[in-house]
């Protein structure tokens, strides 16, 4: 067995989701394995290069895993030929130049979303990526989640019959930061900074949509602000110019429509943040990050609606739970393990650059439906358009 060290430099580590789950739950996570078995004797041996702003996080993050290497230098890092990929989970502003010189540097890139803050931009990363010959990725981590997996199963399966809606839940109420301490950074309710939800949120519902339903091909949202007061990390108030929530109804191939609620202003009422309920002709499913139930047609009531009268059912109790039937793994780690094995062992791989400009041009497409007040078409993204984004 030949171990392969390879050198991956993380941008944007300091930050919640950069360190949780694509550092430790991902990449340390796969060193603790003893690596990533490619199949082939070869053993690939992630080798983590942190990158940032913050000189004293970096130290205190490095000393904590016992990692050797760590830079404030992006420029220097880039332009070490030992490096071979390199990971983008910066605020969205600044994840699209960054990734530019990484594509210039020739290094395979893996990425948060939204790859940019405009489609533009979004499907000019993508044509000069091609143009570089560089692998990329972009994570669409939702896809590899229990419940959303339990569901990809019940669709492949036909479970379904003919898919008719699908309706989405996702939410919590986040504290405005004044009397208690808000659980996410401030720069997610400046729109000046790149904040947002349909920013954040419409690119994982439209890889969501996607991959399970189909592609989205009109889309009506109104997107709003619902508290327009919020405090920052250092208790100072601050306008709230990013919205905050969003309603959103898209239509899918195949006439079927979705509809799905995101907000960061509503108080939960739901087995998880985040709920997908897919009816059809033959039966019905409601996944969640987790646990996934269903209730097929020849299970199915006959409720009799009556408001004089106290229900005497327990919904809830008529659903069926679809069974793990396999082991998950975290869903942030088994991207990363596909993205090696793409770069490394030439596995397929379908989440590249363009797929994350799909979800760039939903966002776009949703705030100006919001604006304008109306539906607007949804319009394919080929290989074609990136290639005449120029």
């Amino acid at each position: 067995m030949t171990r392969k060290t390879v050198r991956i430099a993380m941008n944007g580590v300091t930050g919640r989701m950069g360190y949780r789950q694509h550092l430790v739950r991902s990449l340390l996570a796969i060193r603790e394995e003893g690596g990533l078995d490619l199949g082939d004797g070869t053993v690939l041996w992630p080798e983590p290069v942190l990158v940032g702003r913050r000189e004293h996080a970096l130290r205190e993050l490095a000393g904590r895993h016992g990692l050797e290497h760590w830079s404030t230098d992006l420029d220097a890092v880039l332009a070490d030929d030992s490096v071979e990929i390199y990971f983008d989970a910066q605020v969205t502003a600044a994840r699209e130049d960054a990734l530019k010189k990484a594509i210039a540097a020739g290094k395979h890139l893996y990425t948060e979303k939204p790859t940019a803050t405009g489609l533009a931009g979004a499907l000019e990363l993508a044509r000069l990526a091609r143009a570089a010959g560089v692998r990329h990725g972009v994570v669409q981590d939702k896809l590899f989640l229990p419940g959303l997996q339990k569901l990809k199963r019940l669709v492949d399966g036909g479970f379904f019959g003919r898919i008719l809606s699908v309706r989405g839940e996702f939410g919590y109420w986040v504290f405005e930061g004044d009397w208690q301490e808000a659980q996410r950074p401030s720069w997610n309710y400046r729109a000046e900074d790149g904040g947002g939800i349909v920013m954040d949120m419409f690119p994982h519902w439209e890889y969501v949509l996607h991959n399970l339903f189909g592609p989205v091909r009109s889309v009506q949202a109104l997107a709003t602000t619902h508290l327009p007061q919020r405090w920052d990390e250092q208790g100072r108030e601050y306008p709230a110019t990013a919205d905050d929530a969003a309603y959103g109804i898209f239509e899918l191939d195949g006439g079927i429509v979705a509809q799905i609620n995101s907000s960061w202003a509503v108080r939960v009422a739901r087995d998880e943040l985040v709920e997908f309920q897919v009816d059809g002709t033959h039966g019905s499913a409601v996944a969640g990050l987790r646990t996934c139930r269903a209730q097929h047609r020849s299970a199915t009531p006959k409720p009799v609606w009556n408001p004089d009268l106290p229900a005497t059912e327990r919904f809830r109790d008529q659903w069926q739970q679809v069974p793990d039937n396999t082991e998950f793994d975290n869903g942030f780690k088994a991207q990363w393990e596909l993205f090696l094995k793409h770069v490394y062992a030439g596995a397929p791989y379908e989440w590249d650059l363009l797929a994350g400009a799909r979800g760039v041009q939903l966002a776009e497409l949703g705030l100006k439906s919001s604006a304008e007040g109306r539906r607007i078409a949804v319009p394919e993204l080929g290989r074609d358009v990136a290639e005449s984004a120029r």
